[in-house]
């Protein structure tokens, strides 16, 4: 094996900086989301900004492995906790993750109701809050700021892609500097950002694929999860889909251009995730990324055969 190069931090095992790994840093052992349902809703769904919410976006905002939003919260902190436990019987540690639709589009007081209960539950060391970068007014960022002093909390942004022309075919329903700015109120009260990226929207390259990822390397954020596009059945992407305007990745265009993209990364970024997976039976495809370990394996692989780490070509 070669002398190795990438920091220790990463574990015996990885040339990135895995969330796992992270939070085995953190906390000294395993560590899972638990992610749940607020009942939130979003402001491209219900006409504030757009209607009908992301064209990928499945019919639970996505949040398709969340709990039932029928459900209360300590309900489904309970059931999914369960239900994960027989994955890591071992785990006594738990993060609560509001993952469906964008989870600080409410007054504050509702927030409080819904992430307060979540930091009572037995074994709940801190929350992860996925949101828009147009869903952050002040009180709300004040808000999160003292979360941010109380417990372990990371924001999850969605940015998807740094072209708005993509974003509009899409339905973000906002552009590029409305992101810099959400970040910026974060990171201006110290709030850890993990930032959301897709490869393989419709009509991108992988050029501008490394675009996006170029953009968030330079940008003050902690984290980042990189999302493969799978299309869902019942979501607004299928008629895309249908008139020609997306062709799916195959497998080894995306191992080689997660690889390109984790080279260009700071070598301090944690990597939340490394691809994406949705219910079996609403995937029309890629089929392939249903077999996840076989995608992160194949990355590890790649990354050994490349002799290469995240953070080998980042220029700060």
């Amino acid at each position: 094996m070669p002398d190795r190069k990438w920091p220790s931090i990463y574990g015996p095992d990885k040339r990135y900086y895995s969330w796992n790994a992270y939070l085995r840093n953190q906390f000294g052992e395993k560590v899972f989301k638990v992610p749940l349902d607020g009942g939130f809703d979003c402001p491209n769904r219900d006409g504030k900004v757009a209607y009908g919410g992301c064209t990928f976006c499945s019919q639970k905002g996505s949040g398709d492995f969340a709990g039932d939003r029928r459900d209360d919260l300590v309900t489904q902190f309970n059931t999914v906790k369960e239900r994960m436990l027989k994955k890591w019987p071992h785990a006594n540690k738990y993060i609560g993750f509001f993952q469906a639709f964008t989870n600080t589009y409410a007054p504050v007081d509702v927030l409080q109701e819904c992430f307060e209960v979540i930091l009572e539950q037995e074994g709940v060391v801190g929350l992860s809050i996925a949101t828009r970068p147009d869903c952050l007014p002040d009180d709300v960022v004040d808000y999160l700021a003292d979360l941010n002093t109380r417990t372990f909390l990371w924001i999850e942004l969605g940015l998807q892609t740094v072209h708005d022309r993509t974003g509009r075919l899409i339905n973000r329903a906002h552009d590029y500097h409305c992101f810099v700015e959400g970040v910026e109120k974060l990171r201006a009260r110290h709030i850890p950002v993990c930032v959301h990226i897709i490869d393989g929207l419709p009509q991108e390259t992988p050029e501008m694929m490394m675009e996006t990822a170029q953009a968030v390397a330079a940008l003050d954020v902690q984290g980042i999860k990189i999302h493969l596009l799978h299309l869902l059945k019942k979501t607004a992407m299928v008629k895309q889909y249908e008139k020609g305007m997306l062709k799916f990745l195959d497998f080894k265009t995306y191992v080689n251009l997660v690889c390109d993209q984790l080279e260009i990364l700071p070598p301090q970024m944690i990597i939340h995730r490394l691809t994406g997976d949705g219910p079996a039976d609403l995937m029309i495809g890629p089929m392939w990324s249903l077999n996840k370990w076989e995608v992160l394996d194949a990355i590890d692989d790649e990354l050994k055969r490349r002799n290469s780490w995240q953070g080998n070509l980042y220029h700060a």
